[in-house]
């Protein structure tokens, strides 16, 4: 899952910031407050009999606005659910206005649990994994009153193969691959089949929906909790791309009003019911969120204790002001837990000597970049040595080169020398311009650049680079040689990193990575004993990073968030790294 909070793709500077390992000036540590260290994520649980309504939260009481500054992010492009596969879009919309065949919830112990949604449980499949059939439950209603069907869920879920109207939604990646027949199947909209009439792989009896596999997905109870697994108003009502502007809600909040960049207003649904969902709750009367935000001016806010922040969150804290909220906030400033990587992708068919893509791991100043972009070096960000994060079942402990890559202009050099090379060796790359941030950070990757033997055209972009770097006719995107990727997991497996990142054609690819042999591992993963596969992921990570260097990992991310000294219940979302929106209510 993308960070569009670098996303996580995947956010703030984050969604640009392409953070890394290692390296430059200190973040001076902190002078008092709790001791925050970078911590795992374990994988959480499932609870297949979970029911609603979800248990109270101590204290919680009804009413109120909750506002959600969002520093340097600039929101989802699109509210469809189809199209959802951002961190910053599928936690607010997951969360609160659309529903799928299962979903997350909090524990006791802060990790995420798997339970029901609109489906009765979380799944029956047949003995090789190669169909599954869930059971929609019969009171669960959309915004108007009107019942959630499983015709519905069945034509949402064949949306989410429609790669020409869907092309960033994680269909893509997931429906085409695993379900039968989808890979030769445009989708209701390209394939001018508005009832999906012409896809056999969904069938719908009565409440029950089964769904055929093309090979063995015994992870489809974790990718039902998609939103592309949700319903979807049958015919035109769905069409895009309208229907990202006001979609129609079928949890506790529907859309008030948006606009794209700047805001999304949440309203109550008084058509949802509590009953009918495990996990959320419809505390407040309304959530504002406020996309693009000046990190500055929102640490400001939030450390004033005024009437504007005292309802407020913040999903990100500038790192000049860590140590000051370490020690003033407590409980109210949350470190959340959640398994992404920031990464640096090297064009791979026009910079196609992996000593040159090393090289640009040695010249990129780890920590000066952290700090610019307001992270928290060893609290936010730490190094990182491969695509799989750390919690991850599987994970090796293994580094390229035998110790860390950190910032070494001079290794940098050495390896365009031994490359033939000529010096300066020329980049080509985008920042966010409408972050200062994100310029600030992109001014910390010249300097490092620059020193270390390369030249930087740093193109600045007002739109997310995400939407550049995955527009192949983009003109600009052509002449990138140098493009990144803020990425989370999907669900806790090493195939939710691997194959979304470096994959043959895969959308987020961004390094246009293509070896045969190692997509032919990826396929052979897929029909290993459950067991096995963990460690086979692990071990193909390993491999991918020594023998080809693809793309540079360039940091493991925690996330810091503030919350409002009314905000009750502050907490994080583990299952997606964002805010936990379910739970949180005003203190009247």
């Amino acid at each position: 899952m993308k960070r569009n909070k670098p996303l996580a793709l995947v956010a703030g500077a984050a969604l640009l910031t392409l953070a890394a390992c290692g390296g430059g000036s200190d973040d001076g540590g902190s002078t008092g407050g709790e001791k925050r260290e970078f911590g795992e994520q374990t994988g959480g649980t499932k609870d297949a009999g979970a029911q609603g309504p979800a248990a109270e939260i101590d204290g919680a009481t009804a009413g109120g606005t909750i506002t959600v500054y969002l520093p340097g992010d600039p929101g989802p492009d699109t509210l469809d659910p189809t199209a959802g596969w951002s961190v910053t879009g599928n936690s607010i919309q997951q969360a609160l206005t659309s529903r799928s065949l299962t979903q997350y919830k909090r524990g006791d112990d802060g990790q995420p649990v798997l339970v029901p949604d609109l489906a009765t449980d979380l799944g029956t499949p047949n003995d090789d994994y190669t169909e599954w059939t869930f059971t929609i439950r019969d009171d669960a209603t959309w915004e108007d009153g009107k019942p959630v069907t499983a015709e519905e869920v069945a034509f949402g879920i064949c949306r989410s193969l429609d790669s020409e109207a869907f092309p960033s939604g994680p269909g893509t990646e997931y429906s085409k691959a695993y379900f039968d027949g989808a890979a030769d199947y445009e989708g209701p909209y390209t394939g001018k089949d508005p009832n999906c009439e012409k896809w056999s792989g969904i069938s719908v009896d009565g409440q029950d929906i089964t769904i055929k596999m093309a090979k063995p997905f015994p992870d489809m109870d974790y990718w039902g909790a998609f939103m592309a697994m949700g319903p979807a108003p049958l015919g035109n009502a769905s069409k895009p791309p309208n229907y990202g502007t006001k979609p129609l809600s079928n949890g506790p909040y529907k859309v008030d009003s948006y606009k794209p960049n700047e805001e999304l207003v949440l309203v109550k649904n008084d058509q949802w019911s509590a009953d009918s969902d495990p996990a959320r709750h419809q505390y407040a009367d309304e959530f504002v969120f406020k996309f693009n935000q000046d990190q500055a001016k929102v640490d400001e806010i939030m450390l004033s204790d005024n009437s504007d922040s005292q309802t407020a969150v913040s999903t990100g804290l500038g790192s000049d002001k860590y140590n000051d909220a370490n020690g003033q906030l407590g409980d109210r400033l949350v470190q959340q837990t959640s398994q992404c990587v920031s990464t640096l992708t090297p064009d791979y068919t026009k910079i196609d000597d992996i000593r040159v893509r090393k090289a640009l791991a040695y010249a990129y100043p780890y920590r000066d970049v952290w700090i610019a972009g307001g992270e928290v070096p060893d609290v936010t960000r730490i190094p990182a040595n491969s695509v799989m994060p750390p919690g991850m079942a599987g994970k090796k402990d293994f580094q390229v080169d035998g110790e860390q890559i950190t910032y070494d202009p001079e290794k940098a050099k050495a390896l365009l020398e031994e490359a033939g090379v000529e010096m300066p060796y020329p980049i080509t790359m985008i920042y966010y311009e409408v972050d200062p941030l994100a310029k600030a950070t992109q001014d910390q990757i010249t300097k490092g650049f620059e020193a270390s033997g390369f030249s930087v055209k740093a193109i600045p972009v007002q739109e997310s680079p995400y939407n550049v770097w995955l527009d192949p006719d983009n003109k600009v995107n052509k002449t990138l040689n140098l493009r990144g990727v803020n990425w989370c997991s999907d669900w806790p497996a090493g195939s939710t990193m691997i194959p979304p990142l470096l994959k043959t054609d895969a959308v987020y690819n961004t390094a246009g990575f293509s070896e045969s042999s190692v997509d032919d591992e990826m396929d052979n993963i897929a029909t290993l004993p459950l067991e096995d596969q963990a460690d086979a992921w692990g071990a193909l990570d390993e491999k991918i990073m020594t023998d080809y260097f693809p793309i540079i990992p360039t940091a493991f991310r925690n996330d810091l968030f503030v919350f409002g000294t009314k905000v009750g219940n502050p907490t994080g979302d583990g299952s997606i790294g964002a805010p936990n929106y379910k739970d949180l209510y005003v203190m009247q």
